[in-house]
């Protein structure tokens, strides 16, 4: 369906249709990974700080700055992210041996497993653009990194 049909509205230019397009696209397709999320108990943040402590396994534990750094949200309190997290026993802070000011984050055995239950997360948003060909999925990506610049 089209934009203007969508949210009955006009556009002073192209430009102003394709930020809008863009804007509300992305409104839907997280809104929808979102609630994909919450049936896990999770948010989206704390499900991206999740992924990043997983993919990042192989390091060992890492600094909120670590963190920080590879955030889909840069806007994110990290920190607090980190709180909830290890409430729910989804991952460990201690002392960094090296710096007694740095904290280092690890995933927990339940992190780990918890992100094995969420493969429905993953699958669900590879549907999200399913719409496309991969050619096409391609193409938008390219286009995304040249808006990004």
């Amino acid at each position: 369906m089209k934009i203007e049909d969508e949210i009955k509205g006009r556009f002073r230019n192209g430009y102003h249709k394709g930020l809008i397009n863009m804007t509300y696209t992305v409104n839907q397709l997280n809104y929808q990974l979102l609630q994909s999320i919450k049936e896990h108990g999770l948010t989206e943040p704390q499900y991206n700080v999740l992924r990043v402590l997983h993919g990042s396994r192989n390091e060992g534990p890492i600094s909120i700055n670590f963190i920080k750094e590879r955030m889909l949200d840069k806007s994110s309190d990290v920190s607090r992210i980190v709180d909830n997290l290890l409430e729910k026993g989804l991952i460990i802070r201690k002392e960094s041996p090296s710096d007694r000011r740095q904290k280092e984050i690890d995933i927990t055995k339940k992190g780990l497993t918890l992100l094995s239950e969420m493969i429905d997360c993953d699958k669900k948003a590879d549907l999200l653009l399913h719409k496309l060909t991969l050619e096409e999925v391609g193409e938008l990506n390219r286009l995304l990194d040249k808006i990004r610049g």
